[in-house]
């Protein structure tokens, strides 16, 4: 359980541009950027499918009403880093820059066991409600730089979540957010787990 506050550090965005993959020539938007800081906080607008600003390249598997917007814990990022530099992609001790996992929210507080799907994070001028967890693809293992990057996703269950829009409106980095408990039936971290060994089955 994260006891950091319930914070938004940071608000990213991206346009979808190619990639080369593994010879491969495909469009993406995970190369998230801050729009909005601690440093610089923004107000952004959040309609129904997502940031102003922000662009999906493949709708099929991201946005829609359903995954507008992703959140992911900051909770998780020393891993990733740790990570990383093990593998050769980044040095030690070098930061990741916030939405360098691909999400619209870097947020801190709440962590994917302690989110439940229908939960709502009710911010100022915004409604948020946890849909689903985000399950990694080869664009996430390029972008970190290492071939393992899904499959220690898949084995730490940090996968961070998708949210539906409850209620348009704006954000701006630096506010804090309640959680409004929903049904509480099933966690994000449950639905990861069970989602990725399907994978593996099919």
């Amino acid at each position: 359980m994260s006891i950091l506050p319930r914070q938004l550090l940071s608000i990213n965005v991206a346009q979808a541009t190619p990639l080369n993959i593994e010879g491969r020539r495909v469009l993406s938007a995970i190369g998230k950027r801050p729009v909005s800081s601690l440093q610089a906080p923004e107000r952004i607008a959040v309609q129904p499918l997502g940031v102003a600003g922000d662009e999906q390249a493949d709708p099929t598997v991201h946005g829609g009403l359903n995954k507008a917007v992703y959140a992911y814990p900051h909770e998780h990022y020393a891993f990733w880093q740790t990570v990383r530099a093990q593998a050769g992609a980044q040095a030690w001790g070098e930061p990741l820059p916030h939405g360098m996992l691909g999400e619209n929210l870097t947020i801190t507080g709440l962590m994917e066991a302690d989110a439940h799907i229908g939960d709502v994070l009710a911010f100022p001028d915004c409604r948020l409600a946890t849909s689903e967890p985000r399950q990694p693809c080869f664009k996430f293992a390029a972008v970190m730089g290492f071939a393992q990057a899904v499959k220690m996703m898949a084995q730490s269950g940090y996968c961070g979540f998708y949210l539906a829009v409850r209620q348009p409106g704006t954000l701006a980095a630096g506010e804090t957010y309640e959680l409004i408990p929903g049904p509480r039936e099933v966690s994000i971290r449950e639905l990861f787990k069970t989602k990725m060994r399907g994978r593996k089955s099919d």
